[in-house]
């Protein structure tokens, strides 16, 4: 029996219908309405964008290092006088604008000059020629500098094989005279620790810790709101990461070495300073100012910052803009904390300081700007 409170029945495949006959939607959408659909031109303009993005996120990380040439790597030559300037030309024949040599007194000057960082290896020559290398400097460097030895080692002893056979032809030597030996030895004045034997760790950890700043400035200024707390979140944010990672990186990797407290205040005011400009950028500027931060720190400062190789090697005037970086000035101030003690690294802590300063100007200048406009409207 029906009274006139039947209601539609579901069946399977097919709609509901109502007592009197009524059409039932038999779905949500068509409940709701019409599905409004994305245009065409939007969703192929987004595609295309998307895909842009991805092209140049590869070509700022590729493109320092595929156009990285060997030039300019500042190397010290101590010595005899005639011997340097023959030195001189053979290192300008086999590779011409490859090193920047820089003449030095003696082997302990050329220690003192590596030690300091103003040349990154150096050749003492004399009875017992040697070449000086520092493995703390990356593998590049040491590759490069072995090949410089082998080099000379091998032009010596052809030089020492044609002195001796131009003696035997004036008779001023028996026949069968053999020519000494040269060996040309190879000393690592600052070698990596042997937790990190390869030098790998640093380089590797250089992206991640621009990575992590950039995440908390990004985070720090979605989730908190008012200016002073944002900057106090930034300050704990740098405490604590400059810490942690150090902790890591120092007492976990033994990538670190060095003094602990040190170390942990560059690795935290990295991170502060990262994050610090983000969160400036997005008080200043809205969302697009999180972008700004982004761009400037991870698609510029990070490939420019030189962490596997020489600043010297990128193209142009690159691997000096990449110090004025957070990710350049950050990796050179740990390295140097690290292994060269007595290289003058005021620089990398001014940069650090600067990127600081810019950050909490800008979320104390958002903030100041805000509340003039809330007293304009009130």
């Amino acid at each position: 029996m029906s009274t006139s409170t039947d209601r539609g029945v579901d069946r399977p495949g097919g709609e509901g219908r109502a007592a009197h006959g009524e059409h039932v939607a038999s779905s949500p959408e068509q409940a709701a309405g019409p599905v409004v659909h994305t245009p065409w031109a939007r969703a192929l303009a987004l595609a295309v964008g998307a895909a842009a993005i991805v092209v140049v996120i590869l070509l700022a990380f590729l493109w320092p290092t595929v156009t990285s040439t060997v030039k300019d790597l500042p190397i010290g030559i101590a010595g005899p006088s005639a011997q340097v300037s023959a030195v001189e030309k053979q290192l300008d024949k086999a590779a011409s604008g490859a090193f920047a040599v820089t003449t030095l007194s003696d082997r302990q000057a050329a220690v003192d000059a590596i030690q300091k960082r103003d040349v990154y290896g150096a050749i003492v020559l004399g009875d017992s020629p040697e070449v000086l290398t520092a493995s703390a400097n990356g593998a590049a460097v040491t590759q490069i500098l072995n090949q410089v030895a082998g080099n000379l080692q091998t032009a010596a002893n052809a030089q020492a094989q044609a002195a001796v056979q131009q003696a035997i032809a004036a008779g001023h030597a028996p026949a069968g005279t053999k020519a000494p030996t040269i060996t040309v030895k190879v000393t690592d004045v600052v070698p990596l620790a042997s937790t990190d034997s390869r030098g790998l760790g640093l380089a590797a950890s250089s992206f991640p810790l621009v990575l992590g700043g950039m995440l908390g400035g990004v985070l720090i200024s979605l989730l908190v709101a008012g200016s002073w707390r944002r900057l106090g979140a930034v300050a704990l944010y740098g405490v604590a990461g400059g810490l942690a990672v150090t902790g890591i990186l120092q007492g976990w990797f033994g990538i670190l070495q060095g003094d602990y407290w040190v170390n942990a205040l560059a690795v935290g005011l990295a991170m502060f300073a990262i994050a610090a400009f983000v969160v400036g950028m997005n008080a200043l500027f809205g969302r697009v100012g999180i972008a700004i931060g982004a761009v400037l720190t991870v698609l510029v400062g990070n490939p420019l910052s030189a962490a596997a190789q020489p600043l010297q090697f990128l193209v142009g005037p690159w691997g000096a803009v990449g110090q004025w970086f957070v990710p350049g000035a950050s990796v050179t101030l740990l390295r140097d904390l690290s292994y060269f003690p007595s290289a003058d690294a005021l620089f990398p802590w001014l940069v650090l300081l600067g990127w600081a300063v810019v950050g909490v100007i800008g979320m104390l200048a958002g903030h100041f700007r805000d509340q003039e406009v809330t007293e304009a409207a009130a």
